[in-house]
């Protein structure tokens, strides 16, 4: 992970909500994308799935709640 900069998060105890938006984003993920998918059978066949499903959320998902915008679209419009 420090090879990509990614520095881990944890929320401090008694403080359930730091970490809320990412939890709401996985459950959305495991309801609207893997639920609906064939189980992989392994890791090999899991991977692609996960890349397909985040590239569906993050380039191709238009949600009312962003103006109809994908969340690639809403973030280069915010930045």
């Amino acid at each position: 992970m420090a090879q990509h900069e990614v520095t881990r998060s944890m929320p401090q105890p008694g403080t359930p909500y730091d970490n809320a938006p990412m939890e709401g984003w996985w459950n959305e993920f495991k309801l609207r994308w893997m639920d609906r998918h064939v189980k992989p059978a392994t890791y090999q066949e899991l991977v692609p799935l996960v890349e397909e499903g985040i590239n569906y959320f993050n380039q191709l998902d238009r949600s009312p709640a962003r103006n109809d915008l994908t969340p690639a679209e809403y973030w280069n419009e915010a930045v």
